[in-house]
């Protein structure tokens, strides 16, 4: 069977908190506007939310493939 493809939007947030435990500016955000655009800065932001409150980089990666996990069709 072949596997689902992610909603867009559930990417867009993985990607921008994956771009904020890189270091990478909000500005960088590749898309223009829309639901995308809101995702993946809502994840870029929660990822700066994570490194104030202490969480490392190991900390943030394991819980960004927990929420992954959690949002995956059973």
């Amino acid at each position: 069977m072949k596997r689902q493809k992610r909603d867009q939007t559930e990417r867009a947030f993985t990607k921008g908190y994956q771009a904020a435990i890189a270091g990478r500016s909000r500005s960088l955000c590749p898309h223009e506007n829309g639901t995308a655009r809101h995702q993946w800065l809502n994840g870029w932001r929660e990822s700066r939310i994570d490194q104030w409150d202490g969480l490392n980089r190991a900390a943030q990666v394991q819980k960004l493939s927990q929420y992954q996990l959690q949002s995956q069709p059973h």
